[in-house]
């Protein structure tokens, strides 16, 4: 992308596009039959994009006052050169929040979260996240291209030139 830089200023607060809450801890009547929870999902990102998830799991600590996330382990599978990878991971009370980047373009990532918190309790579990090429980047003129003129690309979408 071309452009002149323009410095920001910052006021930051978790994203709310990019929020799922943990599920599956409604109380029921008994002899009630619910329907398993859907699969957790956080919308697409773009290869390029470094974005803040979080993971809200107050509904799993409901009745329970201060009791807050303490510790947060983070696996993402697939897991080769050029995947999707953990930039920075916190807490926020009861939310955790994930800095997400890279990723294979058309590739859906597995994120698992494993929390315990204050008072010992410990849950843990799996996001998808689909990483999908949203920004199209025009090729350079060096660029190595198919019999059809399209760019040929690296694993990361990145079009490969003769330099």
């Amino acid at each position: 992308m071309s452009g002149t830089v323009t410095p920001a200023t910052h006021v930051w607060q978790v994203s709310l596009a990019r929020l799922i809450e943990i599920e599956g801890f409604i109380p029921t009547p008994r002899g009630l039959a619910l329907l398993p929870p859907q699969p957790l999902a956080w919308p697409e990102k773009d290869p390029g994009d470094t974005l803040d998830y979080v993971f809200e799991i107050a509904p799993a600590l409901s009745g329970n006052p201060g009791d807050t996330i303490a510790t947060l382990k983070v696996a993402i599978s697939p897991n080769n050169p050029g995947d999707l990878t953990l930039a920075s991971a916190a807490a926020d009370g009861t939310r955790a929040v994930l800095w997400l980047s890279s990723g294979q373009p058309d590739t859906n990532y597995t994120v698992t979260i494993g929390i315990t918190t204050v008072c010992g309790r410990s849950l843990a579990r799996s996001i998808t996240l689909p990483v999908v090429a949203l920004a199209s980047v025009p090729a350079p003129a060096s660029a190595i291209t198919t019999l059809g003129g399209a760019p040929i690309t690296s694993p990361s979408g990145l079009p490969i030139t003769a330099n």
